[in-house]
C-alpha cells in the first residue's frame, strides 16, 4: 500500500455498557491521553471543552522515534451514542500552510458505536493522509521502502487503537478511571 492510497486500519471491541455510557467516556477526549501510547495531552481551543462539529484541540504527542510534535484535531462529526470523527492537521507549520486546509489532513480518526445486546461494539478507525505528515518525510528519504514504512506505521497505529479501546472499555464498564 502507498501513502497516496489512503492507508487505513480499524479495531473493534465489545463493551458491556450502553451507548450513552460509552459516549460519555468518548466525549472526555482528554482521558484519551491516559490510554493512547502517543497522545500525551489535549489542549482545547477557542473555548471548546467538548467534541462538537467545528470544535478543535491541540494534541500534544510523543513517540520514541519521532520525538514530540503537536497537531490540531478538528471535529467533523459528533453524534452522541453513535459516532465521533475528527481530522488531524499540522499545527507547527512544518509542512506548510496547506496542511491547515481541510483537503490536506494528515489523518482522519473516528469512533462508531453499534448496539449489541446489552452492550456496544465500539470501532475505532484511522485513514492516513491525504496531506503531508511526519510519515511523508520518511517515505521521501527512502521511497523504495514506502510499503514497509506504511505497513509498520499502520501496525503501530493498530496497537495504539487496541490500547485506547481497552482503556475506554475499562472506564465504561467501571473497572478503571
Amino acid at each position: 500500500m502507498l501513502y497516496a492510497d489512503g492507508p487505513s486500519t480499524h479495531r473493534e471491541i465489545r463493551i458491556s455498557a450502553g451507548a450513552a455510557r460509552v459516549w460519555e467516556v468518548l466525549a472526555d477526549v482528554g482521558a484519551m491521553a491516559g490510554w493512547s501510547p502517543e497522545l500525551v495531552e489535549v489542549e482545547w481551543q477557542d473555548g471548546a471543552t467538548y467534541p462538537v462539529p467545528g470544535a478543535r484541540y491541540i494534541g500534544h504527542n510523543e513517540h520514541p522515534v519521532n520525538g514530540r510534535w503537536r497537531t490540531v484535531a478538528h471535529f467533523t462529526e459528533a453524534e452522541p451514542g453513535r459516532a465521533l470523527t475528527w481530522c488531524v492537521l499540522d499545527t507547527d507549520g512544518r509542512y506548510g500552510e496547506q496542511a491547515k486546509e481541510p483537503g490536506h489532513r494528515m489523518a482522519t480518526w473516528s469512533f462508531t458505536l453499534t448496539p449489541d445486546g446489552d452492550g456496544v461494539v465500539l470501532r475505532q478507525s484511522v485513514t492516513i493522509g491525504p496531506g503531508r505528515s511526519g510519515l511523508t518525510a520518511y517515505i521521501e528519504r527512502t521511497p523504495e521502502h514506502e510499503e514497509a514504512i506504511i505497513a509498520y506505521r499502520i501496525d503501530e497505529l493498530g496497537k495504539g487503537m487496541d490500547a485506547t479501546l481497552a482503556g475506554i472499555k475499562g472506564a465504561a464498564e467501571g473497572r478503571q478511571g
